[in-house]
């Protein structure tokens, strides 16, 4: 099935009021949605030419089907009494892997959702999460406890740090999604969500939040960055971004010393940044 005619079913399927049943078929079509997805012929989402990027709303509507097609059953590893015990829609189970991928998955209870891609040379720690739609580019190291949100889109060579929370948007279909580009490190405990892009080379320190309404003041630069509710939130390429605070206005919060949390760009990478970065390749 081509691209261009997947498209087309996925479409037409998703187009059926919900409550009606679907046809036959839309087991099929979910299946090579999915399949595409896995072998990274398809994206959740791309970059233009201009270097934007936006959601693919028919590969969210195939994967929205994947979940109205699919029924809940038995997915638990075993049968022994008092063993852990997992329900989930069958067109949605773990991924299986073989050495042959080039992944790299260490025991220890993580889980990577069918319909996502992991490129070779990716690194899982565990415990760690791969939602389906996600896309995980070649050289990259998922940390302890970190998690890769549905749809989201990571780069080549990144490392996401223990504690890492890379938010998902599956819905609505057109929302701009979360991505990581190349070469970014995202420091322990940060949390990237609600569209916000990260540009190739950013350093994220431990604890970073960002969202689209997040305000980020360049210290560098004298100006902040904001998203709206048509744009995402863009950190700035080769932007060191750490925790910061601001004071609130008003008597009140003046009179109690009240701050809201404010991420601030204090840098940009320069061959330092770079030396204290490159042990990062030992982790791999």
């Amino acid at each position: 099935m081509t691209v261009q005619t997947l498209g087309d079913a996925v479409r037409a399927l998703a187009a059926t009021p919900v409550g009606t049943p679907l046809p036959a078929e839309a087991r099929g079509v979910v299946t090579s949605l999915l399949d595409a997805l896995e072998c990274g012929e398809l994206r959740a989402a791309e970059r233009l030419d201009d270097g934007e990027w936006r959601a693919v709303p028919w590969v969210k509507q195939g994967i929205l089907l994947a979940f109205r097609v699919g029924q809940i059953v038995d997915l638990s590893p075993d049968t022994t009494p008092h063993s852990f015990s997992f329900l989930d829609k069958d067109t949605m189970p773990p991924r299986q892997f073989a050495p042959g991928d080039g992944v790299r998955i260490v025991p220890g209870g993580s889980t990577v959702r069918r319909g996502a891609y992991l490129a070779p040379g990716v690194v899982c720690m565990p415990p760690m999460y791969v939602n389906v739609g996600s896309w995980v580019g070649g050289g990259t190291m998922i940390d302890s406890h970190a998690l890769v949100g549905s749809c989201a889109q990571i780069g080549a060579r990144v490392h996401l740090s223990a504690a890492a929370q890379i938010g998902g948007v599956l819905e609505p279909i057109n929302a701009s999604p979360v991505v990581i580009e190349d070469d970014v490190i995202v420091g322990g405990n940060c949390g990237v969500y609600e569209g916000t892009v990260v540009r190739q080379g950013a350093v994220l320190g431990a604890g970073v939040v960002l969202t689209r309404g997040t305000p980020v003041f360049d210290l560098v630069n004298e100006r902040v960055y904001r998203g709206s509710a048509t744009q995402p939130l863009v950190i700035p390429a080769d932007a060191v971004v750490v925790p910061g605070a601001r004071r609130m206005r008003g008597v009140y919060a003046e009179v109690e010393g009240l701050s809201l949390q404010t991420p601030v760009i204090v840098k940009y990478r320069d061959d330092k940044t770079d030396f204290a970065t490159t042990l990062e390749s030992w982790l791999r």
